[in-house]
């Protein structure tokens, strides 16, 4: 081998190097999912069991769920008390700062909702729930009791709903339908708009943007000028992008090595 293409693999290997550093994760992978609270805590699920980082990614404590059933949703809609949804068994569960079950585990058949596919925390320890039955979308309190329904969706907006997550933010409600766009709703089930973002993959909803992650390109949607802006990440982060979620001006990052956390990303 000549010392031109010795230079060039040496290069080459500091380039690959450079780019691993990079994208080193603060929490290793595989990861099934995860979301983060407003402080920026991390909340990580690995089959039946959840994990919580700190903001710098720090390991802080961990539960099994075995007898729950597939954690579908994870929602940290209160820092430090996350709600956890099965789909697939139809139960809720609020947790505490320990990660243990907060209360009793809510089994949604038993108690009138048998065809709850999405679940999410509301103000005043409520929920939202999205019923595949009823195609539409039911707000109740601590104790079940019905606060405010949308009606069929399918009659109001004149499409057959297939949400894959919900979030809400500030007294709204963001649905989002990816064939559709993100719905908008106010605390009592009334309609607002739809936000025109479709196949969009995963969102979150902070300060006046919406963040969402469309085409494997994380982008954020100005809710007041409407503009849509990429986010500036390393492109080494870009590279089998996942999921991403933004707080306090760091970027959490998803890819299949792990969570990287970036620290400057422009916005709130």
């Amino acid at each position: 081998m000549n010392l031109l293409r010795l230079n060039h693999l040496f290069a080459g290997l500091f380039l690959v190097a450079s780019a691993m550093a990079q994208v080193k994760p603060v929490v290793p992978g595989p990861v099934d999912a995860f979301t983060t609270d407003e402080v920026g805590n991390i909340y990580v699920l690995r089959g039946d069991e959840l994990e919580l980082y700190n903001a710098q990614g720090a390991s802080w404590l961990r539960n099994s769920f075995k007898t729950f059933g597939p954690i579908s949703h994870l929602d940290a809609f209160y820092s430090l008390k996350p709600l956890i949804f099965s789909q697939e068994q139809g139960q809720l569960a609020m947790l505490d700062n320990t990660l243990a079950v907060q209360g009793s585990v809510l089994n949604l058949p038993r108690i009138g909702f048998p065809q709850v596919v999405l679940a999410c925390a509301s103000v005043q320890n409520s929920f939202w729930f999205f019923d595949q039955q009823e195609l539409g979308l039911i707000r109740v309190d601590a104790q079940l009791r019905k606060l405010a329904n949308t009606g069929r969706l399918d009659q109001l907006l004149g499409i057959t709903p297939a949400p894959t997550a919900m979030q809400e933010f500030d007294s709204r409600l963001y649905v989002n339908d990816p064939s559709t766009g993100i719905l908008v709703f106010d605390l009592f089930g009334t309609y607002m708009k739809t936000i025109p973002l479709k196949e969009v993959s995963s969102f979150e909803v902070r300060s006046g943007y919406l963040y969402f992650v469309q085409g494997g390109l994380p982008q954020v949607y100005d809710m007041r000028s409407f503009a849509i802006d990429a986010i500036p990440l390393p492109e080494s982060l870009l590279v089998g992008l996942i999921a991403f979620r933004i707080e306090r001006g760091r970027a959490y990052v998803l890819t299949p090595s792990g969570i990287v956390i970036h620290e400057a990303v422009g916005r709130p």
